[in-house]
């Protein structure tokens, strides 16, 4: 991102603290997005499908938690969660979780050049509260189990080779996962009060069956340098996350995404985006509702993250005021869309079509308030490039 300059220490009422030996200086970090006039203009009236949406941008419904996807005699799973799109021929794929528990698993679709719905499958079955995960750069799926000791579980979005357990990435509950392919690691969330923020080396990049799990090493604050430390025990028998002496927690460990040596990735629990950069193995905070200097915080519910090629940040929320709200570039937060009358849910997996023109996500409980009333949408318009 093209960040202002600022001195986090004023801005965050905090001191310099010590990191194994290295002083955490009042160096210039950007400061946290503030609310602003977003690129795409207010949000006009609720449309057909209860969601408001700037001039110029489309719903539709694409499936519904327990009914069949038009055109298709697939049954849509419940309790949609993370997302992923895949590009397939002159089409391509979306790939859903199922945060449910037993069961969970994931699903897909396949959409033609012109965004038909062209066939539907199951790609993981059997598996526990699949919530978020990852897209590799060798175009398979991770698929999350937000459970204690849960796994991460390798998949085909085309649904030809069959899941494999990755057990060498660790056992704990696991939320997202972001590829970086600079530095041939994973990035990993934990949603815990107290979880940790990790990463994983595979022995050999695309190969996810052999490698290191480490995790991120810090004090106190909000912004600095950090160091990384391997995990004694991926099994997760005594907890991951207290393994590390100086290991950094943070409250409750969501969304994760990664573009051009960064990775942005949010915390819940006090709905702040953080933002490593890579090259410079720094953290700082991207986003702090706390921290909004003026009027009230677009942005709560912090959750699900992905980006589009314009540089600008889709965050959604759970909870909150049931939006996706943008982060772009220059740090302004901005409503991007809202869904009216579903309260009682969350918006799950934001993942942009290969083109960039069309958004997918879905409304976890949509307006029931239940597993069972989940609702996927695709939402088209003029994205910035």
């Amino acid at each position: 991102m093209e960040r202002r300059t600022f001195l986090r220490a004023a801005a965050i009422g905090g001191s310099s603290a010590v990191l194994g030996g290295t002083l955490w200086r009042g160096a210039a970090y950007a400061a946290p997005a503030q609310p602003g006039t977003g690129p795409y203009g207010a949000l006009g009236a609720a449309d057909a499908n209860g969601i408001r949406l700037p001039t110029g941008f489309t719903s539709r419904i694409l499936a519904r938690s327990g009914q069949t996807l038009s055109g298709t005699s697939y049954t849509w799973h419940n309790a949609p969660d993370g997302g992923a799109c895949y590009a397939d021929g002159t089409g391509w794929i979306y790939v859903s979780n199922s945060e449910i528990n037993p069961s969970g698993g994931a699903s897909a679709v396949k959409f033609s050049a012109t965004g038909a719905i062209t066939g539907a499958y199951r790609i993981l079955s059997s598996t526990r509260q699949n919530c978020a995960g990852g897209k590799t750069p060798w175009n398979t799926w991770l698929s999350c189990e937000e459970v204690d000791r849960g796994y991460v579980y390798e998949t085909d979005p085309w649904g030809t080779q069959s899941a494999i357990r990755r057990d060498a990435m660790g056992r704990f509950k696991h939320e997202a996962a972001a590829a970086d392919p600079v530095r041939q690691v994973i990035y990993l969330t934990e949603d815990e009060t107290n979880g940790c923020f990790y990463r994983f080396r595979p022995t050999t990049w695309g190969d996810l069956s052999a490698g290191t799990l480490e995790v991120l090493v810090a004090g106190t604050a909000t912004s600095g340098p950090v160091t990384w430390s391997r995990v004694p025990d991926p099994t997760g028998a005594s907890a991951t996350r207290n393994q590390v002496s100086g290991a950094k927690h943070f409250n409750g460990g969501e969304g994760c995404y990664y573009a051009n040596d960064t990775c942005w990735f949010t915390t819940k629990g006090d709905n702040r985006v953080w933002q490593y950069n890579a090259s410079a193995q720094t953290i700082e905070l991207a986003y702090d509702d706390s921290l909004v200097t003026s009027g009230t915080a677009p942005l709560t519910g912090v959750d699900n993250v992905t980006g589009s090629s314009s540089g600008d940040l889709f965050v959604a929320e759970d909870g909150g005021s049931m939006e996706i709200c943008l982060i772009t570039p220059d740090d302004i937060v901005t409503p991007f869309l809202r869904i009216d009358g579903q309260s009682a849910s969350e918006i799950t997996g934001p993942a942009f079509s290969p083109d960039g023109t069309r958004l997918y996500f879905s409304s976890q409980r949509g307006t029931s308030g239940s597993s069972s009333g989940g609702i996927t949408y695709e939402v088209r318009g003029p994205f910035r490039s």
